[in-house]
């Protein structure tokens, strides 16, 4: 099957899913929205991007050929849960969940009719709902794919398909592997944000001169400490165990920092930093060659 020939769901029209129904719009044969929020339908119907809009997840899944969740990753998970009860199962069935092991190990129990594979867009940012949706936020962004053993090879080239009309790069790769890296890329740095911004609130003081002395470094290090919690506790619960073994090893980088600081060698502390400029330097430039 074709994008094109496609009939498309979005079960969650949030940041994500709004998202991604803006670029698919003129890509697939009809454009499905379900969102049990009645301001979110109404945002969305005056978008007039959608063939048909409805709260009821089961109306959604029987209109379509490809099921795609774009829900909070335990929203994901239940609702797997209920398809493979009693709501109807689609042909082709993804997520853009933000872990993937606990998503694609559901998947597994789904009915043998369905073709599902995991799927995580590396994009985002750290207001939440369709008010706040894009059409180009997955422009140049790396869109992971992760595949059961059970996904089929036409499942596999709809999902790349997909991912290349709105503008990403598709990248394979095992659901735990995905896990592992992303605790370092994307959950640890939340938990850094969050910590500076804690230390910040406890170091304040009554007259708020603090805030008076915030430049770029604080705000850029901490923006998605303003991210939804509900929708991020469910992303660090469900990958805990990378998540705290990248912690820890946070927690003992900060340690050797601090004791290069400590002993007050102006020296060892370059020698220690300049390797971590060079590496943060190669990145930047790869972006931006990339772009």
């Amino acid at each position: 099957m074709k994008l094109i020939e496609t009939r498309v769901a979005i079960i969650g029209l949030g940041l994500m899913g709004g998202s991604l129904a803006r670029a698919l719009q003129g890509n697939v044969a009809s454009l499905i929205g379900v969102d049990i929020n009645p301001i979110s339908l109404d945002y969305a119907r005056g978008l007039d991007i959608f063939d048909h809009l409805s709260p009821d997840s089961a109306e959604g899944l029987r209109r379509c050929d490809l099921a795609i969740l774009a829900l909070p990753v335990r929203g994901i998970l239940d609702l797997i849960a209920r398809i493979n009860r009693d709501l109807p199962a689609p042909p082709y069935l993804m997520d853009l969940g933000s872990t993937k092991k606990a998503i694609t190990r559901s998947m597994q129990a789904l009915p043998g009719e369905v073709n599902p594979i995991g799927g995580h867009p590396l994009c985002g940012k750290e207001t939440a709902g369709i008010q706040a949706s894009e059409a180009d936020i997955f422009q140049g962004s790396t869109f992971v794919l992760t595949p059961l053993a059970r996904t089929s090879p036409a499942c596999l080239s709809l999902a790349e398909e997909l991912a290349a009309s709105i503008g990403a790069r598709p990248l394979v790769m095992d659901a735990e592997e995905h896990d592992r890296m992303l605790a370092i890329t994307s959950h640890l740095p939340y938990l850094v944000s969050v910590t500076l911004t804690k230390t910040a609130i406890e170091a304040e003081g009554p007259d708020r001169l603090l805030r008076e002395l915030i430049a770029s470094g604080f705000i850029d290090t901490t923006r998605i400490a303003a991210s939804d919690v509900r929708m991020i506790s469910d992303v660090l619960l469900t990958n805990r165990v990378h998540l705290l073994q990248a912690l820890r090893h946070f927690s003992g980088n900060a340690e050797t920092l601090a004791n290069l600081i400590e002993n007050g060698s102006p020296d060892a502390l370059c020698e220690g930093l300049m390797p971590i400029q060079r590496w943060r330097q190669g990145i930047q430039k790869h972006a931006f060659e990339e772009a």
